[in-house]
């Protein structure tokens, strides 16, 4: 009996240690795999320098959009920078159906390309990334944001939407949700950032152009209808209690472009909906972002707003067990 006592507790120490260990990456970069639906897929994490202090921290994934990859939205969007700045994990996971590791695409309910046609899960993707990073960080489950591009924002709100058990605050950036099944099971706080001159997700909605390389040529909801989908679903009041214009600074690249922001609020559980309306023709860029990254596709970009830094200003105010509790 003392042997075997003895030996279990080893083993139990030794499971301790594993997970201990498990759950110590330190500041830095990774790329970590899972299988998934008998998939292998990966994401990027970037972990900050706040770490070494060894608080749970929060989680910002950030989604790529249609054709990109996790790669490529790090270093377009700068997000590690923020993030170093403002003490959080950065995520940024790879889409599936792509060809040899390039042209990714989200599966966020109508839209795009091959994950969407295929039907990939996406979403439980995500609940299984989740769990994976949980094993190897220590993240605070309460403060888990998504946001991102294009196709990445439509799946960013399809998690809000379909993993609201998971995600304190959602934000999108240039893409409208395009869910075939609306069912959040709790108040969302919601930041949508998108331009009135977007030639690719149109403000307006319906068809853009297509993208050859990911087949992203599908029938959008505007803007404001879908901003109203989430005042409606939020309780929010339909006339925004705070609003605020920006313009470009003169003799700056940014100087034709403005920025009206709308906060929607007070709304259920304390949530909120804030919407930062670009114009002056910006194009389907990321705020902030390396500027005319690819102007031929993406059109003009800005600095008018970053953001980096309006997304963490509005996620930082929210937590999972109560929207407004920080």
């Amino acid at each position: 009996m003392r042997v075997f006592a003895s030996r279990l507790a080893a083993l139990l120490l030794g499971l301790a240690w594993s997970v201990a260990g498990a759950a110590a990456l330190g500041p830095g970069n990774y790329e970590l795999a899972l299988a998934w639906d008998g998939l292998q897929r990966s994401y990027l994490v970037h972990v900050p320098p706040q770490a070494s202090g060894g608080g749970a921290l929060p989680v910002v994934i950030n989604f790529h959009g249609a054709g990109s990859t996790a790669e490529i939205e790090r270093g377009y969007t700068r997000m590690d920078a923020a993030a170093d700045r403002d003490g959080y994990i950065a995520v940024y996971p790879n889409g599936s159906s792509g060809f040899n590791g390039r042209f990714l695409t989200w599966n966020a309910g109508t839209c795009c390309g091959p994950a969407a046609l295929f039907g990939v899960d996406d979403v439980g993707f995500v609940r299984a990334m989740l769990d994976d990073l949980a094993k190897r960080a220590r993240i605070d489950p309460r403060r888990v944001y998504a946001t991102g591009l294009s196709n990445g924002a439509m799946m960013a709100y399809r998690v809000a939407a379909e993993a609201s058990d998971r995600i304190a605050a959602v934000a999108g950036v240039a893409g409208v949700m395009a869910l075939t099944r609306f069912a959040p099971t709790r108040a969302m706080p919601v930041m949508h950032i998108h331009s009135t001159s977007d030639h690719i997700a149109r403000y307006d909605g319906g068809f853009g152009p297509a993208a050859l390389a990911a087949d992203t040529r599908v029938l959008n909801i505007g803007v404001e209808e879908m901003v109203e989908r989430w005042l409606g679903f939020d309780a929010c009041p339909h006339q925004p209690a705070v609003l605020d214009a920006i313009s470009g600074r003169p003799g700056t690249p940014d100087e034709r472009h403005t920025a009206i922001k709308r906060v929607y609020a007070p709304c259920r559980d304390g949530a909120e909906v804030v919407v930062w309306q670009l114009g002056g023709g910006v194009g389907h860029v990321w705020p902030g972002g390396i500027r005319d990254y690819d102007p031929e596709l993406l059109g003009e970009g800005t600095a008018v707003i970053d953001a980096n830094t309006e997304i963490w200003k509005f996620f930082s105010r929210f937590t999972r067990e109560k929207a407004g509790a920080r």
